[in-house]
């Protein structure tokens, strides 16, 4: 079943804006080996003029998030205006705590006042680097935790956790925020510090009204229902941010929707209902290291498929839900769902794009541009880093 948007679902997806990771252009791979494409950048510069590529084509990815150190640079007030200068901006900041050697046994939560102290003033710098590339949002993904049963006082490193974020916290602007990220396992095995969003929640619930959950939608035990997190969160007015993803069987970053792509549209669902479509306060990001893809057209990909179910979701009958809801019609209910999530939007969105001067089809328009040869020829040697370089 095909299907044409209404202006008003138009209108909603051309205010839709999702921010790219910049580590997915860089070379990645798995714990056993690192993978390189061609045309890898060589550096924080390269990286935002590949995300930029995908803004182009699609018009749906106008920032770039960045990450530190990987994305270090001697003059960040440079770096923001060459991405100003290709049409995109310096989003989220992320900071790392997970590849120092200081860090085996935890940074934010560590017993030693000297390693934890490190990781503090890591994350001031990242507050720093934000107020000059013009960032809001500090996100926080914590690789701490224990393998073995009594190997950690699990009590006393969320103590530890409270007072390292609360005076992180204190250091941030009006203007900005922090974004703590939660995961389920890895690397720690038996017990992980942020391991849910309810240990994410009551950590920023302490903070303030600046701090927030990041919901990455690869961090959860198999089975979990992502999409009633979803609504929790807006409920309680705490979801900060999304990254988006998928996966099979744990955090495997892959491409948005390859997995599940009814969840997707589920989640969506949900962030329509509870009013976080195109609301500042909830941020859409990409969070995922392609490994046999190329860079370029696997995040066009991804922030497609992200548009795809937006306007999917858009055409649920509300009206129609709510009636059978109240009437308990619960097949009722569930074919309002399903007549939504089977309609063929594609068709209406390439004619959209059209309209608007973009490409109908921005994988086959990116594929015929010559970009990805020309990088391919003049970035020999290229391995700026993402996950595992």
């Amino acid at each position: 079943m095909t299907t044409t948007l209404s202006p008003d679902i138009l209108s909603a997806l051309e205010g839709q804006a999702i921010e790219l990771p910049s580590w997915a252009f860089g070379n990645s791979g798995t714990r056993f080996r690192v993978f390189t494409t061609p045309g890898t950048p060589r550096d924080p510069y390269e990286k935002i003029a590949d995300a930029a590529q995908v803004n182009a084509y699609t018009k749906l990815a106008p920032s770039v998030a960045l990450h530190i150190p990987w994305d270090k640079v001697d003059d960040y007030a440079d770096l923001r205006r060459h991405a100003e200068d290709l049409g995109v901006s310096l989003g989220t900041i992320n900071s790392n705590t997970f590849q120092d050697e200081d860090y085996k046994f935890g940074a934010l939560t560590h017993h030693d006042d000297r390693i934890r102290r490190k990781a503090i003033d890591h994350h001031l710098e990242c507050i720093d680097i934000m107020n000059e590339t013009g960032s809001r949002d500090l996100k926080i993904w914590l690789a701490e935790g224990s393998n073995y049963p009594g190997q950690g006082d699990m009590r006393a490193r969320q103590d530890r956790l409270q007072d390292s974020l609360q005076q992180i916290y204190d250091r941030l602007s009006d203007e900005q925020r922090l974004v703590l990220e939660y995961k389920f396992f890895e690397p720690a095995f038996y017990h992980t510090d942020v391991p849910d969003w309810g240990t994410s929640y009551a950590q920023v619930a302490s903070l303030g009204d600046k701090a927030m959950v990041c919901l990455d939608t690869g961090h959860h035990a198999p089975g979990t229902n992502i999409e009633f997190i979803v609504m929790q969160l807006l409920r309680l007015g705490k979801l900060g941010s999304f990254d988006f993803n998928s996966r099979f069987y744990a955090d495997d970053d892959l491409i948005v929707g390859a997995a599940d792509p009814f969840q997707l549209f589920r989640i969506i669902f949900e962030v329509v209902r509870g009013g976080g479509l195109n609301n500042p306060d909830v941020a859409f990001m990409l969070d995922q290291c392609h490994n046999v893809e190329d860079k370029i057209p696997g995040q066009i990909r991804s922030v497609l498929n992200v548009q795809e179910m937006t306007a999917r979701a858009l055409l649920v009958d509300r009206d129609a839900l709510a009636a059978a809801q109240q009437a308990n019609d619960v097949l009722a209910a569930n074919a309002v769902f399903m007549d939504a999530f089977y309609t063929d939007v594609r068709p209406a969105l390439a004619q959209w794009r059209e309209s608007r001067g973009l490409a109908a089809d921005p994988m086959a328009a990116y594929a015929t541009s010559g970009y990805q040869q020309q990088i391919a020829a003049d970035r020999v040697g290229g391995t700026q880093a993402g996950w595992g370089a």
